[in-house]
């Protein structure tokens, strides 16, 4: 997706309302993509809760010198399914989404 190894369309069920089309437009871009040879690498993850149900997540995600942040907010469905509902990306060369 992000890093051109898989498909968009592989988490498309994961994914609801505005936030697949603004993460096929950051897949587009590939801003979290190889660099100089290193594959992209989670290098932190945190979480904040807003309320019961809800999730705002980060990851630091480095590929060698290059540092992006991939911010995104889960919903738990009345289904029980968790489905990610916005996503960004940060960092030199990337666009939100």
């Amino acid at each position: 997706m992000l890093s051109g190894q898989r498909p968009v369309h592989a988490v498309a069920r994961h994914i609801a309302h505005t936030a697949y089309d603004d993460l096929v437009r950051l897949a587009e871009l590939l801003p979290l993509r190889s660099v100089g040879g290193h594959r992209p690498a989670v290098r932190r993850v945190g979480h904040y809760e807003v309320r019961p149900g809800v999730f705002e997540v980060f990851a630091r995600v480095g590929a060698g010198p290059a540092l992006r942040a991939l911010a995104f907010r889960l919903h738990l469905g009345d289904d029980e399914r968790w489905r990610c509902t916005a996503v960004e990306v940060a960092g030199p060369g990337a666009h939100r989404g």
